[in-house]
């Protein structure tokens, strides 16, 4: 079969287009024609090298496709089944071989496209917004990158709960699309101080949680605008990592909380997974919640997939197609 695999750590250029041998399904396994395979973040740290994986390796982690074999033990699913996953190693490929228990049924009238944009980024726009902190009717949160996968339904699930959403973003465009989404006000932080925006924004009285996908460019000024108590939700690092830092900034910030979550800790259990997933999936059926996919690609083009997102070029999700 045809993937995309990386043996040496490096930019988009080390992305290789190759034959790989097929998977097979082995015992607790679902073998996955793929349909389509979701680009995130976390493939640029495995490709880069900033999370460390052994070489060589398919990139990829989520996608969605029909299943057409299934390994012993495996009673979850069945051939036929249309699937979708997030956390499969190998998913920039034409097969993946995931475990059964961790593939959510895709419903019917929801496209394999839609279902990747979906599941990982859904699930984390779900999670941040009724667990992390579960917004309500006068909850105000500030959402950094929000135009992007996960800020554009992000936004929206804050505004279905009643939250005042403050979105930052680089441009019109993006700004229209954050509006659009549900975003009460929208700060262009590249012609704005997104800390003092924010603080005139509220009156000086801040927000009750920052969800900061960003990282090293954006973390000081997010604790600069919450409330005392408030929580700071750092998902993400698209800038690069936070440097370490003096807990005690907490202390003097107003005794404020701080989270480094992932979505793997919210859906721990199967029952979890599918009941998160299965909502955002429902969600969208019931047509409030939008799905935007910004760009697609075939899978031959993951070097140009790859310099794109990290160009920051990009709004909604992106997606390779094998």
């Amino acid at each position: 079969m045809k993937a995309i695999q990386v043996s040496a750590h490096g930019g988009p250029e080390v992305l290789e287009f190759v034959d790989v041998p097929e998977p097979v399904a082995g015992p607790g396994q679902a073998l996955i024609r793929i349909e389509a395979s979701g680009i995130n973040f976390i493939d640029v740290y495995h490709r880069t090298g900033l999370y460390q994986l052994s070489l060589p390796l398919i990139l990829g982690q989520e996608g969605a496709g029909k299943v057409v074999e299934v390994g012993l033990g495996v009673t979850q699913v069945k051939v036929g089944d249309r699937v979708a996953w997030c956390d499969a190693p190998g998913s920039y490929a034409e097969l993946v071989a995931a475990p059964a228990d961790r593939l959510v049924p895709v419903p019917p009238g929801l496209s394999s496209a839609d279902a990747t944009a979906l599941i990982l980024q859904g699930g984390t726009a779900h999670y941040l917004a009724t667990t992390t902190y579960p917004l309500k009717p006068g909850s105000t949160c500030l959402v950094h990158a929000a135009a992007g996968g996960t800020g554009l339904l992000l936004c929206q699930m804050a505004h279905h709960r009643g939250a005042r959403v403050i979105a930052t973003v680089s441009t019109e465009a993006k700004a229209a699309l954050a509006r659009e989404a549900g975003a009460a006000d929208v700060i262009l932080y590249t012609r704005q101080d997104f800390v003092a925006e924010t603080k005139r924004l509220t009156g000086g009285a801040g927000v009750d949680v920052v969800y900061d996908s960003v990282g090293k460019t954006t973390f000081d000024g997010s604790l600069s605008v919450l409330k005392p108590r408030g929580l700071m939700v750092l998902f993400g690092q698209s800038s690069g990592p936070v440097p370490p830092f003096n807990p005690s900034i907490l202390n003097m910030k107003g005794s404020l909380y701080l989270t480094r979550p992932k979505l793997g800790d919210y859906t721990r259990s199967r029952e979890e997974l599918v009941a998160r997933i299965g909502e955002v999936f429902a969600w969208a059926a019931e047509g409030w919640l939008k799905v935007r996919i910004g760009a697609t690609w075939p899978l031959a083009e993951a070097q140009r997939a790859h310099q794109s997102l990290e160009g920051r070029a990009t709004t909604g999700k992106l997606l390779l197609l094998p």
